[in-house]
């Protein structure tokens, strides 16, 4: 059941991955062109784009509920991107990161929002730091639980994940529900962004999004398969990343910063 889990969401990542490139060239496109299009032409770009980041999260949720184990070391992405990770996924302030290295145009009302806002997402992702912390600290909880603390980065080797029918079931679905909140706590992070920028700010904040997102999938990957595809990533510096545009300025920005 493990094995037809992963390789169903890893084809739907897959294509879902193609359908992101190509709505990156149109966000590239309306970026280029933004002063000649109208505020809901852009609008309309930014809703399918939504909409496309939406699926991924319905899919995440379905493979969740048959196996949460794989959502927490996810074997289709790479070791890089699982650097990335907190509680199944990215941090929700990195998008605060993201913001402030693609948009140099905020105006001062805009800024005290996204400072608000940022301030708030923190008091939030503490309050699920504290309730994994708890889940370790259970007397019931089985030694998976450290995998959870480590924020996914290791993988589940393929024992462990041969005894995710052991786990038991009010364990897997607190977990479950950690899952849920820290997606809902990501989605609804970036959807109160968008509604602080204007629509010309919402495409370059999606293309730095995009842009970050596909080009550390790619380098991650290759690294993987230079390591003879080991999951194994040593230590990098930006400078290690191929030119990529605003994608290479937000890792910049990273570096240094508490993401876990």
């Amino acid at each position: 059941m493990t094995d037809a889990n992963a390789a169903s969401f890893e084809a739907f990542l897959q294509g879902w991955m193609v359908r992101q490139r190509g709505y990156l060239d149109e966000l590239l496109s309306a970026q280029q062109h933004h002063q000649e299009l109208q505020d809901d032409d852009m609008r309309q770009l930014i809703n399918r784009v939504l909409c496309h980041y939406g699926e991924y999260y319905e899919e995440k949720s379905r493979v969740a509920h048959h196996n949460i184990l794989l959502v927490f070391s996810p074997p289709w992405f790479s070791s890089l991107e699982r650097t990335f990770f907190w509680v199944g996924g990215f941090k929700p302030r990195m998008a605060f990161q993201v913001v402030n290295t693609a948009l140099e145009d905020l105006s001062e009302e805009q800024k005290e929002g996204l400072s608000q806002l940022s301030q708030e997402t923190k008091v939030k992702e503490r309050a699920l730091n504290d309730d994994l912390a708890k889940l370790h600290e259970s007397v019931a909880a089985p030694p998976l639980v450290d995998l959870a603390r480590s924020h996914g980065r290791e993988c589940c080797s393929r024992s462990f994940m041969a005894e995710e029918g052991s786990v038991p079931s009010t364990f897997k679905a607190t977990l479950e529900n950690l899952v849920a909140n820290a997606d809902d706590l990501r989605t609804n992070t970036a959807l109160k962004i968008v509604q602080i920028l204007r629509p010309a700010q919402i495409v370059t904040f999606l293309v730095a999004v995009a842009e970050l997102q596909t080009r550390i999938r790619s380098w991650g990957l290759d690294k993987d398969a230079q390591n003879g595809g080991q999951g194994r990533l040593k230590a990098c510096k930006t400078s290690d990343f191929p030119a990529c545009n605003q994608g290479v300025d937000v890792i910049r920005a990273f570096e240094g910063v508490d993401r876990f």
